[in-house]
């Protein structure tokens, strides 16, 4: 038995001499199987208190690796915790990592997981390589169990409380009473945010906007600087002038006064010339249609469109009908033109007073003579071209007295 001892206690000795396992390897019973190709990945944490090495590495809270090493960086202030996750797990190369505790008193482990859409992010393409570093950016850590001791027993210890009764006995004195005003507070508040949260495009517009203007100010200060330096005089000038601007003012203010007692006294008389003014302009505008016809006949007077119809080639038919004005017992010749080229020729109305043939022409000039009855004036014949007829008694031409009326 001495001989077994002595020779296994040789062999320990040797084995302990000719090689060195330290504790840290060997893995413990019931962790991850890291499979045939694992790979490595560098995690970045600010605080990594009670995280050891053999730590379990989780996706979806199934253990999929296992922490190889914790260490500070040369010239950082942050951990660095080294995973070696199983090959077969497929993770994005934006994978998130949060340093978590499996219970209250439990050990330490990291959660991998891909970013949730909720928080902004999305899964990249490319998967997670290895040798990889999640940044301190994308790693998170929980609150450890001596961190919610502490602020439990500074809660216990009076300081919180006391803080928290200071509050609530505050807010019960400034709402006491008040209760409508501040529901009504909070119901306005809430309408203004969703307001702001429904033009908050137009709010950044605005803001974009603004930010231009300032741009183009800031582009243009040395013109901006011209003018408020030539203004200077223009202001003085003014400065000046204020007394005379001020007694110009006054005067205007007066005449305003005397226009609108004007107005007052004159407003009857303008509202009467108006309503008759609105009985011409009705009565114009009745006459609206025949007022153009008129018109057209006015620039033609006295020979309109009609006397085209009298034209026969080199000639024209006239034809004067008269009647003697009462008082007068002579008779008013007729005169027909027969020819524009030959002289007039004038004859006695035959056949249309006692007198006939004899009957005695108007004087130019001279008294009438007392009122008789008036000769009615037969309508001469008919005449259709240049060889009508002449009349049966041709008297020399005499220039017509003024004649009151006809056709």
């Amino acid at each position: 038995m001495r001989v077994v001892k002595a020779a296994a206690a040789a062999l320990v000795a040797v084995l302990a001499a000719g090689c060195s396992v330290s504790v840290e390897e060997i893995p413990l019973p019931g962790g991850a199987d890291l499979g045939d190709h694992p790979y490595t990945v560098k995690v970045q944490f600010p605080d990594a208190l009670n995280l050891v090495p053999q730590a379990s590495v989780r996706v979806n809270d199934v253990p999929v690796g296992r922490v190889t090493k914790v260490s500070l960086p040369r010239n950082a202030w942050h951990a660095e915790v080294t995973l070696r996750v199983n090959g077969d797990v497929r993770l994005p190369s934006n994978a998130i990592a949060n340093l978590e505790q499996s219970s209250l008193l439990g050990e330490k482990y990291i959660r991998l997981a891909a970013p949730s859409p909720s928080a902004g992010g999305a899964p990249a393409v490319t998967p997670l390589a290895d040798g990889a570093t999640i940044p301190l950016s994308r790693t998170t850590r929980n609150a450890d169990t001596e961190e919610v001791f502490g602020a439990l027993s500074m809660l216990l210890s009076g300081g919180g409380l006391q803080q928290i009764r200071t509050i609530n006995r505050e807010l019960q004195k400034a709402l006491g009473g008040r209760e409508p005003q501040v529901r009504s507070a909070l119901r306005r508040l809430n309408t203004l945010s969703s307001t702001l949260n429904t033009n908050r495009q137009t709010i950044v517009d605005a803001l974009d906007g603004l930010n231009r203007l300032s741009s183009t100010v800031a582009a243009r200060r040395g013109q901006i600087d011209t003018v408020l330096t030539d203004l200077s005089p223009g202001l003085k000038v003014l400065e000046d002038q204020r007394g005379q601007l001020v007694e110009m003012l006054r005067r205007l203010e007066r005449l305003s006064d005397v226009a609108v007692t004007t107005i007052n006294r004159s407003k009857d008389d303008t509202v009467a010339d108006l309503q008759d003014l609105s009985v011409i302009l009705r009565k114009l505008a009745d006459s609206g249609r025949d007022l153009p016809k008129s018109l057209e006949v006015l620039f033609t007077y006295p020979f309109t469109d009609e006397v085209q119809k009298g034209i026969k080639g080199d000639y024209l038919n006239g034809y004067l009908s008269v009647i003697a004005a009462p008082g007068n017992d002579c008779v008013i010749p007729a005169v027909e033109e027969q020819d524009p080229k030959k002289p007039a020729r004038a004859r006695t109305l035959a056949g249309t007073s006692p007198e006939g043939p004899q009957a005695q022409f108007c004087p130019l000039a001279g008294k009438p003579k007392p009122p008789s009855t008036p000769i009615p004036s037969a309508p001469p014949a008919q005449q259709t071209g240049p060889q009508a007829p002449p009349p049966s008694q041709e008297q020399p031409a005499l220039p017509l007295p003024p004649i009151e009326g006809g056709n």
